[in-house]
């Protein structure tokens, strides 16, 4: 049970910083906005990633074992989050 609570939770912390990104920032043009976005992606990572191999591989793009690895990557990451947010949670 907590696997699938930290790899949700994981998940879920991933499209919501990913979300935000996209409506709150423009392309980063100095180092600073450049190091922010940076930032955001090591949380925004694992949605941002499944969104783009399942675009890629809808278009056929990249083959199946690109896709299934970059789902794999994306459960390991969203699990790594969700972990942390755990921990974070724990400590409250």
């Amino acid at each position: 049970m907590t696997l699938l609570f930290a790899l949700a939770g994981g998940l879920t912390l991933s499209g919501i910083a990913a979300n935000l990104y996209r409506i709150l920032a423009r392309k980063p043009a100095s180092r600073p906005e450049t190091m922010v976005y940076y930032a955001v992606m090591a949380v925004a990572g694992p949605s941002v990633l499944f969104n783009n191999a399942t675009k890629s591989f809808r278009t056929r793009a990249c083959s199946t074992t690109a896709y299934v690895f970059a789902v794999a990557v994306t459960g390991y990451w969203s699990f790594a989050l969700g972990l942390a947010i755990l921990a974070a949670f724990e400590k409250l």
